[in-house]
């Protein structure tokens, strides 16, 4: 497929699937989602304002969860999400977006160290290169005291069959999920990232399919 090119096309194609996935995944998680962002607010500044940067923001399918007045960072290595993204925005017109920026979750640059208050981060640390330098990234960019947030889905327990069929097809899901890996224990890296107070627990998300159902949730202080 990279040979012949036929992988660059399905990266611009992979963003009309996931546009269209979220739907039905928000569905499903829609309790999980509303408890892990029901206290972001808390982590606003006194006079109110709340700066939030979201990694591999995809097509938006998180911003119906922000609290109303919000500033929202939208990053995403794959520009041909934001198509996508500007449809979530009209739809979701309680926050204020400050920018779209075409960067990796390791390579942050352009955001100042500690410019913001919340970091968040769903379904997205299984593609990236590097989990400890993704959140290497959060603890820079992060205002002291501000909160990390994440979803994430993770290898299962060994003794499980998913576990087994999670190794057997990890291969074929990596391509055809643009570089999602399914066997990744995310939450050691989380629980090893020097962040002072962790609020983590492993749940089963409903209604998904058994390759991802296990999951990560929760958030962590700078």
């Amino acid at each position: 497929m990279e040979i012949t090119g036929l992988y660059g096309m399905y990266k611009r194609l992979f963003p009309l699937l996931a546009y269209n996935i979220t739907f039905s995944y928000n569905d499903k998680m829609h309790k999980t989602k509303r408890d892990l962002f029901r206290n972001v607010g808390k982590f606003a500044n006194p006079d109110g304002t709340l700066r939030l940067l979201e990694i591999g923001c995809g097509s938006g399918a998180n911003f119906r969860f922000y609290p109303y007045g919000c500033t929202v960072i939208c990053t995403d290595p794959n520009p041909h999400f934001e198509k996508y993204l500007r449809i979530s925005m009209e739809a979701n017109k309680h926050l204020t977006y400050e920018t779209f920026m075409v960067v990796s979750g390791e390579d942050m640059e352009k955001v100042e160290n500690g410019s913001v208050d919340v970091v968040v981060c769903t379904l997205v640390l299984c593609s990236v290169r590097n989990v400890q330098e993704v959140l290497q990234e959060v603890r820079r960019i992060l205002k002291p005291g501000g909160a990390f947030y994440f979803l994430e889905h993770v290898e299962s327990d060994p003794s499980s069959w998913t576990f087994f069929f999670q190794h057997v097809f990890e291969p074929l899901w990596y391509y055809l999920g643009d570089g999602c890996m399914i066997t990744k224990k995310t939450w050691r890296d989380i629980e090893a990232a020097g962040f002072s107070e962790l609020h983590l627990k492993h749940i089963e998300a409903p209604k998904v399919s058994r390759m991802i159902r296990p999951h990560i949730m929760g958030y962590s202080i700078k």
